[in-house]
């Protein structure tokens, strides 16, 4: 069972982000980078079916500041391999990140699986597992919450549906999978394990080939939530607020 797990590095929201002079980006100087959280599931999903199935997993990361520590800690997790992207910036589009992937990723092919997290906090839309599905002509399928392996190259797949409703889906692998979570929390490891695969093990490096398309979107203004107005507290006895609810409601035409 061999495994190539995407990872991005993501704002850590814990932060107080700003936003940079050209009102279009957020200021680098105060920012502070980690690993996507779906992401960080879907390396945890394919540790744990290396563990059951053996085979190896390869950690791939688009070079970005702080990712040599995360694809570290991935290697410390239990990735047999590390790869840092290089020269893939942040002028990248989803679509122009899954395109240059896909030219990429075949050189770390064959392959059982590819996950990757099914959305990040900077790409709620969830978009490059399936457009590298696309690209590479494999099947696909996002908000994954288990991966079962079948005999004969094939896989039984859980997908997550709004309202708590679950579908079990058999697939043909080779296939990428938008991984939801996996069925262990992310594992932790401690700084120690890091600092000793730091010393031991080495990051890959692969240039990105090529210029970044032009994005179909564009991003004009970045600005910070405004308060437009406060609450209004409503104070007394249960009957009391009421009473005054009632009163603002009838006030508004709502009643």
């Amino acid at each position: 069972m061999n495994i190539v797990v995407l990872l991005k590095m993501v704002p850590d929201v814990v932060e107080e982000l700003e936003v940079a002079p050209d009102g279009k980006s957020l200021n680098a100087e105060f920012l502070r980078l980690i690993v996507n959280e779906r992401d960080a599931h879907a390396l945890e999903e394919a540790v744990l079916l290396k563990e059951r199935h053996g085979g190896a997993v390869v950690a791939v990361a688009p070079e970005a500041p702080e990712v040599d520590e995360a694809l570290f800690t991935a290697l410390a997790k239990g990735a047999d391999r590390a790869v840092k992207i290089t020269g893939f910036t942040s002028d990248f589009s989803t679509r122009a990140a899954a395109k240059l992937l896909a030219q990429l990723l075949p050189r770390f092919l064959p392959a059982d699986l590819l996950l990757a997290g099914c959305q990040a906090i900077d790409d709620v839309d969830g978009q490059l597992a399936a457009i590298l599905a696309h690209e590479l002509q494999l099947p696909y399928l996002g908000l994954v919450t288990q991966v079962k392996l079948e005999a004969a190259g094939r896989a039984t797949v859980t997908k997550e549906f709004a309202g708590g409703v679950r579908g079990e889906f058999e697939m043909t692998l080779p296939a990428v999978l938008g991984i939801q979570a996996a069925e262990k929390p992310p594992r932790y490891i401690p700084v120690a394990k890091v600092r000793a695969a730091m010393k031991t093990q080495k990051i890959e490096t692969v240039p990105a080939a090529g210029a970044p398309a032009a994005a179909l979107v564009e991003v004009l203004q970045l600005a910070k939530p405004e308060a437009a107005g406060h609450a209004e507290m409503l104070t007394g006895s249960p009957a009391e607020a009421a009473g005054k609810l009632c009163g603002i409601l009838l006030e508004r035409g709502v009643l």
